[in-house]
């Protein structure tokens, strides 16, 4: 056997355990270390039973960030905004916790049993949902899964351009134009007929487009600057790291440190936190979230238009003037 052969062999070998050991670090180290790390929640009231409960918040080691507030008002107020995931409202009548499934189901349960535990034995402790997940997808169940079609999809354009040897504005013009197709395809999926996202047809649409096009944009990026190797640069990336790293299934803030923080700035993450606000609070906290995939859209872009410059590689050429001949024949 060829000693170039064996190299391949002994790559393979070598490589297939590498990348499943990989995988399973990326998916399932975050998933089983699931726990509150700064969980946004709020506290509204003045009375001295609202102190005593910020003090057991801030007895959990870090678990929880409270925020206080004057009313129920502007607790509610900070639910609907994203600004906490839920609040307890402390009155003369005793407490109520308002939560927001619709941020996340697992945030809005853990924040229930908290309460109840709080809560004095046989006490009935009122749960307001004030942002509901929608009743087709009560636990986003939905919604956390579509995160990795759209990193797919955006992998795939990326590697179709690059395979296509499409270069400089005819890449980018591909780029932009499959996302809106894949912006308008899914929300007809998931909107339409699924029912899983409730917002603004348009800019759920947009949102979902803006996600595809910064992932699809950073791997011809890639591509074009590192050759068809980048693809698989761009690949590991988005879908290993970023879709694992995303927190749609659970949050970003039960995620290990810092694995959270890393998934909100790649595409997979910020994207599922955007299609999250616009498609249940009017687009309420999008803005970095937006600023992250238009950053990684536009820097994709520029290498694309970049690489396009640049002159094609001697296999490149060498296999143009092979067929050369039988297209003029």
């Amino acid at each position: 056997m060829p000693a170039a052969h064996n190299r391949r062999a002994v790559a393979v070998i070598l490589l297939v355990p590498l990348v499943v050991t990989l995988s399973l670090w990326a998916f399932s180290w975050p998933a089983a270390r699931i726990a509150p790390r700064d969980v946004p929640v709020g506290i509204a009231g003045t009375a001295p039973a609202a102190d005593q409960l910020q003090h057991r918040f801030e007895q959990r080691g870090g678990a929880f960030e409270v925020h206080r507030y004057d009313d129920a008002a502007a607790a509610r107020d900070a639910v609907e905004d994203r600004v906490v995931y839920g609040a307890f409202v402390i009155t003369g009548k005793g407490t109520q916790l308002l939560t927001a499934s619709a941020a996340g189901p697992v945030v809005s349960q853990l924040l229930t049993e908290a309460a109840r535990g709080a809560a004095p034995a046989g006490a009935a402790l009122p749960v307001t949902d004030v942002v509901a997940a929608p009743a087709a997808d009560p636990r986003s169940a939905a919604l956390g899964a579509s995160i990795l079609p759209l990193a797919l999809a955006g992998v795939a354009a990326g590697a179709m351009v690059t395979l296509l040897k499409l270069r400089g504005a005819r890449a980018a013009l591909a780029l932009g134009g499959a996302s809106v197709l894949v912006g308008v395809a899914a929300t007809a999926v998931t909107h339409s007929w699924l029912g899983v996202i409730t917002g603004d047809w348009w800019t759920e649409a947009g949102a979902i487009g803006l996600t595809v096009l910064a992932i699809a944009s950073a791997v011809g990026g890639l591509a074009a600057l590192l050759g068809t190797k980048g693809i698989g640069v761009g690949a590991l990336l988005m879908v290993l790291l970023g879709n694992s790293f995303s927190g749609v299934t659970s949050a970003p803030e039960l995620l290990p440190e810092p694995v959270g923080v890393i998934g909100q700035w790649l595409p997979p993450g910020a994207g599922g936190s955007l299609l999250r606000s616009v498609a249940f609070f009017d687009g309420a906290a999008a803005g970095p979230a937006v600023l992250t995939l238009t950053a990684w859209a536009a820097l994709g872009l520029g290498a694309v238009l970049i690489g396009g410059r640049r002159k094609p590689d001697a296999a490149e050429t060498a296999g143009h003037h092979r067929r050369e001949p039988a297209l003029t024949s």
